[in-house]
């Protein structure tokens, strides 16, 4: 058994909402749905770069954008980056290689107790102080990703 407290990274919201996405979508759409259930905690600077990312390339309207993100706010707890996350995850950039904005990801996940980030922009099983990067899109994590959403 895995400790479960998780987060999802910025694009597993954007394919939630992006149609043409195809089988991410899907995945998408069912991950977003049962971690509403589940120990899942959304950052705000996922949420951030959610809004920036789907105005910016069309996916949704502003207004369409900001009801998803309504509509999160009131099924997830949210982290907010802090002092203290910055100073981890400026200090983390060179040992693990990780671009700034990636390691804010993680400096913010790490402080709200998650094990988890669910992101395909990470490399898949890679851990980061404690934290393991999962990515949902590939077919050997799907009895992983199963045991995190229950």
């Amino acid at each position: 058994m895995i400790d479960k407290r998780f987060t999802l990274d910025t694009n597993i919201l954007i394919y939630a909402i992006d149609k043409d996405a195809g089988i991410k979508h899907e995945i998408a759409m069912d991950i977003v749905d049962k971690a509403m259930f589940v120990d899942c905690v959304l950052t705000v600077q996922a949420l951030s770069e959610f809004f920036s990312a789907a105005t910016r390339k069309g996916y949704a309207t502003a207004e369409q954008v900001t009801l998803f993100i309504r509509e999160w706010l009131n099924v997830f707890p949210v982290a907010g980056n802090s002092a203290h996350a910055l100073i981890n995850a400026i200090s983390t950039l060179s040992e693990y290689k990780l671009s700034f904005w990636d390691s804010m990801i993680w400096a913010v996940a790490k402080e709200a107790g998650c094990s988890i980030v669910l992101s395909e922009d990470f490399q898949d099983g890679h851990r980061v102080g404690g934290i393991l990067f999962c990515n949902p899109f590939l077919e050997k994590n799907t009895k992983k990703l199963e045991e995190i959403l229950k």
